[in-house]
């Protein structure tokens, strides 16, 4: 179990500065944010931003791919990310399905190449 585990203090560390710290913001914006209407102005402009910077970082994947990821060709990034975003419009909005079908097609293609 030790090996499998490796460093309890390691993991410890990465609970208490990691973790409590993220949950007391998350209970607090829960706390905070129960009673705002999700329609307001404000939750519409958050969103807005939320959804730039997602594509902001998905762009940056897909231009300057980080690890293992840049061994995978330019155009099959490209085609996977089309894949995906065609499901998502397909399935009514449905971003696990274009996620799971993105990284599908990515994955079989790139088994193929080798």
């Amino acid at each position: 179990m030790s090996d499998f585990v490796g460093d309890w203090h390691a993991l410890l560390v990465l609970v208490i500065a990691g973790f409590l710290p993220n949950e007391v913001w998350r209970m607090i914006g829960l706390w905070l944010g129960g009673g705002v209407d999700e329609g307001s102005e404000l939750l519409v402009w958050v969103r807005a931003v939320a959804t730039a910077i997602l594509a902001g970082v998905i762009a940056q994947i897909l231009v300057q791919p980080p690890g293992a990821l840049a061994s995978v060709p330019d155009w099959l990034r490209f085609c996977a990310v089309a894949v995906g975003f065609a499901v998502f419009v397909v399935t009514r909005r449905s971003i696990f399905a274009g996620v799971v079908c993105g990284e599908m097609v990515m994955l079989a293609v790139k088994c193929l190449l080798g």
